[in-house]
């Protein structure tokens, strides 16, 4: 018979091939645990900014304009200063009531580092009303 009995004499012959079905079972379910969780291992967030143009912002009195050139030196309303200075003036400026806006122009080629730097000393002196000053009409 094809599936042997109790006789001794007729013993059957050791098994010569693998069974590889339930091995592919469990490769498939492993390629799909891993198609599945390996795009939440990058630890990357791809980030495609938005490019819009809205209406000029009419400028009220009460602002402060923050200028940052290509070589990171700090403008404050035109006048250069260094670190100790602009923070001075933002703890000085998060004192006015009403408190004034920041208007950040930076330059593009300025590196993100010193754009956040100014950025995190406004909101250290309580300075909440950011924003950025960009050219609309710049050829993209």
């Amino acid at each position: 018979m094809a599936f042997g009995g109790f006789i001794k004499e007729d013993a059957p012959a050791p098994m010569a091939h693998i069974n590889m079905i339930p091995l592919i079972d469990v490769m498939l379910v492993l390629l799909v645990i891993f198609i599945i969780t390996a795009p939440l291992l990058t630890h990357a967030v791809k980030v495609d900014l938005p490019r819009a143009s809205s209406q000029v912002n009419l400028t009220r009195p009460e602002n402060v304009q923050v200028a940052i050139d290509r070589d990171g030196i700090v403008h404050w309303n035109g006048e250069v200063l260094d670190q100790s200075g602009w923070r001075s003036r933002m703890q000085a400026a998060a004192t006015q009531h009403p408190q004034p806006e920041l208007h950040v122009r930076a330059d593009g080629a300025v590196a993100y580092r010193r754009v956040a730097q100014v950025m995190s000393d406004a909101a250290k002196h309580g300075l909440t009303r950011i924003g950025f000053v960009t050219d609309p009409n710049e050829p993209r």
